[in-house]
């Protein structure tokens, strides 16, 4: 069996949630989505996965929070995430690049081809 690439999609919004796990499908990745942080901490504990589509502002925890926690508890995470959000915060951004996000990309800028392309170019 053809040793797919894994990814994990944590967004709250349903409608963008499957669009781009329907897109990344066609594209033959392997996907998950999740809709809020902690479950996804949960999940990373036990399951790798080959990118992190990853949204700011989430239920409970924000994608930031998220990060800071998983890499407090797993000081050898290695994944590659890619934030995307609309909060376009500069302290949220910097944050975001000290915790070694690979692109912060803010979904008005980018049509969702866009963004499947970047991942796609991210993880082969």
């Amino acid at each position: 069996m053809a040793n797919y690439k894994k990814i994990l999609i944590v967004e709250d919004e349903k409608v963008l949630r499957e669009m781009y796990a329907e897109r990344f499908k066609k594209e033959h990745l392997s996907v998950t989505t999740i809709s809020d942080a902690q479950e996804a901490l949960q999940l990373l504990k036990t399951e790798k996965f080959d990118l992190i589509l990853l949204d700011i502002l989430l239920p409970g925890l924000s994608g930031i929070e998220m990060l800071e926690q998983l890499k407090k508890e797993s000081p050898n995470f290695q994944a590659n995430v890619l934030i995307f959000s609309n909060y376009d915060d500069a302290h949220t951004m910097q944050k975001a690049k000290e915790l070694k996000t690979i692109a912060y990309l803010r979904k008005t800028d980018y049509t969702p081809s866009q963004i499947v392309k970047l991942v796609l170019k991210k993880i082969k």
